[in-house]
């Protein structure tokens, strides 16, 4: 093969790895799905309509750990690769991907709306990074979680992996948007403390997911009415 066409593939490569990230990702697919929704302000929404609301994360009961940061959250996304080897080529491999959520409100003003299905897909802001390999050893707490998912941070022959650790979380009063469908239920029904009043409960509509992202690009008030498409046709005014 000679160096034009070799050049030619590579560059080829990178459009379509650049096109896939920005088009058909999960990020790119929650991404569009949050940032084209209609949005309403909870006191405004309606039972069985479909929307995107925005507000802040308002924890119930005692917060959950960040595994790797040891930050305090309602919900944190971790995921870890390796890099491998192929011939000349190399690239990175999911070992552990892993999202842990502790209920908690999204409070808007006066009111409150809580997320009440386990087909959520999320897109969190990637915010702690760290690596190991080659004269850089994985801290214990590093090392602690790996073995806790059955891996390692060495191989077999005592040399390091060559490895990145991403931790994304949502905080306490942190700016998030979340697209699903509502419905109105009593803080007694939901067994809360009563001065929460009427809560609005978010679940996935028909064969849909719960969207949830804290990304600045999503939390934007759209007030575009919806259109009658795949997610919303079931919008009632």
């Amino acid at each position: 093969m000679n160096n034009s066409i070799f050049f030619v593939l590579v560059i080829a490569l990178i459009l379509g790895v650049m096109i896939y990230n920005f088009f058909f990702s999960k990020k790119a697919r929650i991404n569009r799905k949050l940032k084209k929704a209609p949005s309403r302000k909870i006191s405004e929404f309606k039972d069985g309509e479909v929307a995107k609301i925005v507000g802040e994360v308002f924890p119930i009961g005692e917060l959950l750990l960040a595994p790797l940061s040891k930050r305090k959250c309602s919900y944190y996304y971790v995921l870890i690769e390796q890099k491998k080897s192929s011939g000349k080529n190399s690239y990175w491999r999911t070992i552990i991907e892993n999202e842990v959520s502790h209920k908690f409100l999204i409070k808007e003003g006066e009111h409150y709306a809580l997320i009440n299905d386990t087909r959520v897909m999320s897109n969190i802001v990637i915010d702690k990074e760290y690596s190991s390999g080659l004269l850089n050893d994985a801290t214990m707490q590093l090392e602690s979680y790996l073995k806790k998912h059955n891996h390692e941070s060495e191989n077999f022959f005592g040399f390091n992996k060559q490895l990145r650790y991403k931790e994304g979380i949502l905080e306490t009063n942190e700016r998030v948007s979340v697209l699903g469908q509502g419905q109105w239920k009593s803080a007694e029904e939901l067994e809360l403390p009563l001065e929460y009043g009427n809560i609005l409960v978010l679940t996935a509509a028909d064969d849909e997911h719960i969207y949830l992202s804290d990304n600045p690009e999503t939390t934007q008030v759209n007030t575009v009415k919806p259109t009658r498409n795949r997610y919303n046709k079931r919008y009632r005014k």
